[in-house]
């Protein structure tokens, strides 16, 4: 499996960090990305699986999806819609 979806154009790398760091790092690298960017976060942590869906809905954004890394991380997609 791709560690970046294809049609991602922004990557935030929050492997070895624990909750709330993900999503803290997520919200962080939007804030100046325009509608329409696609970010993944990579984490190892298993709550960013229901943290960066969370923060997605709660934001406005879509969760286009997850998968997992060779390395073992999840690959955590967002659309901003803002």
């Amino acid at each position: 499996m791709s560690a970046q979806p294809a049609e991602a154009n922004a990557m935030v790398d929050a492997r070895g960090t624990a909750c709330p760091l993900p999503v803290i790092m997520l919200a962080r690298a939007a804030e100046d990305m325009p509608s329409g960017t696609q970010i993944t976060v990579l984490a190892t942590d298993v709550a960013a699986r229901y943290d960066v869906p969370a923060w997605a809905r709660m934001t406005g954004n879509d969760f286009v999806g997850e998968s997992e890394t060779d390395g073992g991380a999840f690959a955590l997609t967002v659309r901003l819609r803002r």
